[in-house]
């Protein structure tokens, strides 16, 4: 069993910057690959980024690509997200999942595990 516990989102002005954690509770011998997902109202989930166990395999969604950056900490079983020049259109639910074993790192079916969410705000 996974649980996973995101923090730090809250409210920036445009142009702004964030930093989300993922607290990752999970079996020890297992390795996760850890992605961040993004919901606003009335839209679809979004793949934002994923990062492999030992870091050295990132990705990027098209709206993250050059803003975002992914990292882990295993030591401290934490995920971050740093994202960077914020905009009002990143406005959203920003969630962490996990999964063993991912054949498509950019669909939300693939992650077995979720967090709650942290809400992120971004005004004009």
């Amino acid at each position: 069993q996974v649980q996973l516990i995101e923090s730090g989102g809250g409210a920036v002005q445009a142009g702004g910057s964030l930093r989300l954690s993922c607290a990752v509770s999970a079996r020890t011998g297992i390795r996760y690959i850890v992605a961040w997902f993004r919901q606003a109202p009335g839209k679809e989930r979004e793949f934002v980024s994923s990062i492999g166990w030992t870091a050295e395999r990132t990705n990027y969604g098209d709206s993250a690509r050059g803003r975002f950056t992914v990292s882990r900490d295993n030591a401290k079983n934490t995920v971050y997200l740093q994202m960077n020049s914020l905009t009002p259109e990143d406005t959203a639910i920003y969630y962490c999942a996990a999964s063993a074993f991912i054949r498509n790192i950019a669909s939300s079916s693939e992650y077995n595990y979720w967090g709650q969410g942290t809400q992120v705000t971004v005004s004009s």
